[in-house]
């Protein structure tokens, strides 16, 4: 009886470790030894431990790298800008919509990825309705001399990636935030109001830094599948706007150069796993306990 207590909880984790053998540490094992091997598609490749893949991609497409934390990064700025404003209005002032307008949150999820994406396309096109109203205006010319738009044009420039990267992830920027926004104590805030805080300084004292896990937590699921996106850049963008993420499809599925790529994989896990830590660190380990 005692030997079979002390299995069970064994017992009841081993779905969920085979899951991540099979689909999480094999896989990430298979792409470990493919950087490390040399060779070309038409010839084999042949595993020789050759380290010299990671500092010859760095070095190759170090621009890639450093234009996808760009633009993962302005992404979360404006999804954060975006998304705790409207995380709050739902969490405080919401009433009875709460969950219509959480719903509204998630609407674009109904439909698939690509077909957002290509919607934004359609949308930001130089002869589409709204481009051209901005050029009846005069708006494009104004946005030209910011560099938010090209020689009037909205398409395939920096800012219709972000744009793309922003809309896309949103919601993952939301919903974190609603349901820490969502935990927090109402009295806490009706304390600091009778401490002569004010509805600002409750805020700054009360709600935001309990709200901090669901910032933390929203800035992460939208930072790190921003930083490999590949779609937005090339439906959106041209060719001064490929991220990573292009540069790993083409490697893979193009020039057939599975060690450039999957040393690619592994420098761009590296970088972000290195920005995660840092971001961690300055946020404050504490600040992230629920």
């Amino acid at each position: 009886m005692l030997r079979a207590r002390w299995f069970l909880p064994y017992l009841l984790l081993a779905p969920g470790m085979i899951w991540l053998a099979l689909f999480f540490l094999i896989p990430i094992f298979t792409l470990a030894r493919r950087s490390l091997q040399e060779g070309t598609f038409a010839g084999g490749f042949e595993f020789t431990w050759h380290f010299a893949n990671y500092p010859d991609v760095i070095s190759q497409f170090d621009q890639q790298f450093i234009r996808s934390f760009h633009f993962a990064g302005i992404a979360t700025v404006l999804a954060f800008v975006i998304g705790y404003p409207l995380a709050y209005a739902i969490a405080f002032r919401g009433g009875r919509a709460k969950n219509l307008l959480l719903f509204l949150v998630i609407l674009p999820f109904f439909t698939t990825y690509l077909i957002r994406t290509l919607a934004w396309e359609t949308i930001l096109s130089d002869q589409g309705d709204f481009v051209s109203a901005l050029r009846d205006l005069g708006v494009l010319d104004v946005t030209d001399a910011l560099h938010i738009s090209k020689d009037g044009r909205l398409l395939a420039t920096s800012t219709a990636v972000v744009t793309g990267i922003t809309y896309n992830f949103l919601p993952f920027m939301v919903l974190p935030i609603y349901v820490s926004l969502e935990r927090i104590d109402k009295g806490l805030i009706e304390a600091a109001n009778d401490l002569y805080a004010g509805a600002l300084g409750a805020f700054r004292k009360v709600v935001f830094p309990l709200s901090l896990p669901g910032v933390f937590a929203g800035s992460l699921l939208t930072f790190i599948p921003a930083t490999g996106d590949f779609v937005n850049a090339q439906l959106l963008g041209g060719p001064n706007q490929q991220m990573i993420g292009n540069v790993i499809q083409v490697r893979f599925l193009q020039v057939l150069d599975y060690p450039a790529a999957a040393a690619l994989s592994f420098v761009l896990m590296a970088a972000i796993l290195i920005a995660v830590l840092v971001y961690a660190r300055l946020l404050g380990t504490e600040e992230l306990m629920p």
